[in-house]
């Protein structure tokens, strides 16, 4: 389509002006590669890393149970009558849960009565017999092999007595055992049978009852963990608590901790061999039943204390091609100030309950005392640029939404919690 002649001379304006903007663009970038036009200091903010003692934490993944887990089975044969119990509701030490049909029973409980008054009779008998025969005897008015066989008798009928005793015993025994009652107090899980079924002694499963108060939570620790940890306490960096008396606390899946913290009360002395992990166990009160058996929490271990580290704030802590660096305050030829690449080792992420701290990290290597570390402004920087100290959080040279925690030359924060995994 052919463009109206008005139109030319403005097309041409506005081509003319963008060829000039782009020549005076490229003279700027010549300027400044000439010398002529510098770009200024990025304003920072520093942190002076000195040694200290800080706290640290452990975080494993655990799942809880019950600190005592019965399986409810019936013990003696016969049709689950009646049952008198919420399924997944709390029971209490017992509490009837199930009515297995005692008639049977009960007529081989009247059964055994009836076999231990004619037991009784017998011996009742035999004793009469052989007090009568025992002077007769004496007298040599009768043998004394009949006298002894009477004695004999008795002896015998008393023992049928003691039988018919146990057989009554057991027959009552058998039939306690119909009425179903809860070992423990706990809650409940479903109860697979039905009442009309019929349930076998000491093989069918009724339920299940945990008792949650208190709770366990068992949990792993890699060896490899262990290991690393044995190593730093024998090189007085780590001390950990005596007998593993940690400050337990637990993480729900939503991310929220538990109100009430706990103690370790299990520690496998052996490693095993299929898992490559020793198993601890944590004890937790639970009176309000709030955590429940199989959920999967962290456990989080606090008491351990990292002696003489280097603490710097996670936002500090860039990655390189070769690794983790920060960068740290230097000198140029001219003696200005300027950012410095300096790799560093980390250990554990320590997460600080003070905002204003941040959250920090352990620095294994690559720090020494007094090292300035910036932490404000670091998105701007490059190797060697200068730059300009006192820079405030979220100024200019500060990274998008000045996060960054610190003001110029603070020292290091104290610690918080650190969990186990490095990143």
């Amino acid at each position: 389509m052919p463009v109206p002649a008005l139109a030319v001379p403005v097309a041409r304006r506005m081509a003319i002006t963008a060829a000039t903007f782009a020549v005076a663009i490229l003279a700027a970038c010549g300027q400044q590669h000439q010398g002529g036009f510098q770009m200024p200091p990025a304003q920072v903010s520093t942190v002076t890393v000195e040694p200290k003692t800080i706290p640290v934490t452990y975080e494993y993944v655990g799942q809880t149970t019950g600190s005592k887990e019965v399986e409810v089975r019936a013990r003696v044969t016969g049709i689950l009558e009646q049952k008198y119990f919420q399924e997944g509701a709390a029971v209490k030490q017992g509490q009837r849960l199930f009515v297995i049909d005692p008639k049977p029973l009960q007529a081989q409980a009247a059964a055994a009565e009836a076999d231990l008054v004619r037991a009784r009779a017998q011996l009742a008998q035999a004793d009469r017999e052989a007090a009568r025969l025992k002077p007769l005897a004496e007298r040599k008015a009768i043998g004394q092999k009949e006298a002894d066989d009477a004695a004999s008798n008795a002896e015998f009928a008393a023992a049928n007595v003691r039988s018919a005793e146990a057989k009554l015993r057991e027959v009552q025994l058998n039939l306690s055992y119909t009425n179903v009652a809860a070992p423990i107090t706990g809650l409940t899980s479903r109860a697979p049978k039905s009442e009309g079924s019929l349930v076998n002694a000491n093989d069918t499963l009724l339920t299940t009852i945990w008792q949650v108060h208190p709770i366990w939570v068992p949990f792993a620790i890699p060896e490899s963990d262990q290991l690393a940890l044995q190593k730093e306490v024998a090189a007085g960096r780590l001390a950990l608590p005596k007998d593993n008396a940690f400050d337990v606390s637990i993480k729900l899946t939503d991310g929220t901790v538990f109100p009430r913290q706990g103690r370790i009360n299990f520690a496998d002395s052996r490693v095993n061999p299929s898992t490559g992990s020793v198993e601890y166990r944590a004890e937790i009160p639970n009176a309000d039943g709030a955590l429940k058996p199989g959920q999967f929490v962290r456990v989080k271990l606090a008491g351990a204390k990292r002696m003489n580290a280097f603490a710097v704030p996670q936002i500090a802590v860039l990655d390189g091609a070769q690794g983790k660096f920060v960068y740290v305050v230097d000198k140029d030829k001219d003696g200005k100030d300027i950012g410095a690449v300096r790799p560093i080792t980390l250990g554990e992420w320590v997460d600080t309950p003070d905002a204003k701290d941040g959250n920090l990290w352990i620095v294994e290597s690559g720090l020494k005392s007094g090292d300035r570390v910036i932490v404000d402004g670091v998105a701007k920087l490059r190797p060697g640029a200068p730059i300009m100290l006192g820079g405030a959080p979220g100024a200019p040279g500060g990274p998008p939404g000045g996060s960054a925690p610190q003001a110029k030359d603070k020292g290091a924060a104290p610690a918080g919690d650190a969990p186990a995994k490095k990143s």
